[in-house]
């Protein structure tokens, strides 16, 4: 009988990384940012609820047609600014060849309001000025085809496809924090399993929305009256939205090093669950099952957060960080805000740039979760629990 052969997972490179953030926009900005313990809040536009506003972007340098960026609400500019820092840190930027088959997975929300019409539809059916139909004759004049009364979730895939000529196949998932899970997940089977050889993956955010902040107000999420880092902000807990995007290019090791490119970072592994939250510690024994699926995680490897602070599911995260006393921890939430889907690729995207460095970023948290290491991490283990639902986990390793 013939043996049958098995064909090695490819191995799956990091090879560039796109970030805009409320901190700052780059590479090196963002590492200095973190080095400062920097954090950009805005306690009073939104008040009572605190924000992480977008750092200044010229968005002219990524979006360079006017056009392009008037047809865009802030998050496609963002996620489509952000992509384009990506393409130019991973080096493929306007290479039409490497672009016509460059995968894209893209996580997203259902996209922004247009706050002014559903106002004027309110104002008119308050002041019994609407005549029968009225509603879908506003909703037929007043929205842009792109809209139904929020914005078409794969839009800003269709722009970074439009602005920046990324045009393999397409993807955008939806469901909040897990759907940045998912991107990250699919994109790395795909490549391991020889379907694809190079992927863009990232999502983004306007948390800058009086819509927005209005959703999580109705299940109680949002941080209020004063900011605190994530693990500070007691039993009652909260997310600060933020603004922000992430995006990187996942490559597999063979194409990255056809074209010479070099790695930031290895991704490893990415595992997710969705537990059912029914009782207490559910969401402690998901991670810890997350955990032993990662594979050969070391005694010394760190750890990077995207926890929300959002209570209780904070708690039992915090309860499962604590059995992991030996690995230095660090959460996003406290410097970036909450980017949602945008959060899990955001902490990727901050492994792959401490690895490539050598380094860990600084602590920025007074409840002694995080704890300071001169030590260079080898791997980091990137952590996301989504605020109402979904768990994952990565593995980013450094590649010497």
């Amino acid at each position: 009988m013939a043996e049958t052969s098995h064909k090695q997972p490819a191995e799956a490179w990091i090879t560039g990384i796109g970030l805009a953030s409320s901190l700052a926009e780059g590479l090196d900005a963002h590492w200095d940012a973190l080095a400062e313990r920097r954090v950009n809040v805005d306690t009073t536009s939104f008040a009572p609820y605190v924000v992480h506003p977008l750092a200044p972007l010229s968005f002219d340098k990524q979006i360079p047609k006017k056009g392009d960026q008037r047809q865009m609400e802030a998050w496609q500019r963002i996620g489509t600014y952000a992509a384009g820092l990506a393409l130019d840190s991973a080096g493929i930027k306007g290479n039409t060849e490497i672009l016509s088959r460059t995968d894209m997975i893209v996580a997203a929300g259902g996209g922004e309001r247009d706050l002014a019409v559903d106002s004027a539809v309110l104002s008119s059916d308050d002041y019994g000025n609407a005549t029968p139909g009225a509603l879908n004759e506003r909703l037929m004049n007043d929205l842009r085809p792109t809209l139904f009364l929020a914005q078409l979730s794969n839009l800003l895939a269709g722009n970074i496809a439009i602005v920046h000529g990324v045009t393999g196949s397409s993807r955008t998932f939806m469901g909040e924090e897990e759907a940045g899970v998912d991107a990250a997940r699919i994109a790395l089977a795909r490549i391991a399993a020889g379907q694809s050889d190079i992927a863009l993956i990232g999502a983004a955010q306007n948390g800058e929305r009086k819509d927005l902040l209005m959703l999580y107000e109705f299940g109680d999420f949002n941080l209020k009256d004063s900011y605190a880092p994530v693990f500070a902000r007691g039993s009652k807990g909260g997310f600060a939205l933020g603004s922000g995007s992430a995006f990187l290019v996942i490559e597999s090791r063979a194409h990255a090093e056809a074209r010479g490119a070099k790695p930031y970072a290895r991704l490893t592994n990415v595992v997710a669950d969705m537990s059912r939250r029914r009782n207490e510690g559910d969401v402690t024994i998901s991670m810890q099952r997350l955990w032993g699926q990662l594979g050969n995680v070391h005694d010394d490897a760190a750890i990077i957060t995207g926890a929300t602070g959002a209570q209780p599911v904070t708690a039992e995260e915090v309860d499962f960080l604590r059995a992991q006393s030996g690995h230095p921890v660090r959460a996003t939430g406290t410097s970036f805000g909450h980017i949602m889907e945008a959060q899990f690729p955001l902490g990727i995207a901050l492994a792959a740039l401490s690895l490539s460095r050598g380094a860990l970023f600084a602590a920025n948290d007074p409840s002694g979760l995080e704890i300071e290491t001169s030590k260079a991490p080898d791997q980091i283990v990137v952590i996301g629990a989504g605020h109402w639902r979904g768990e994952g986990m990565a593995l980013v390793e450094a590649v010497r």
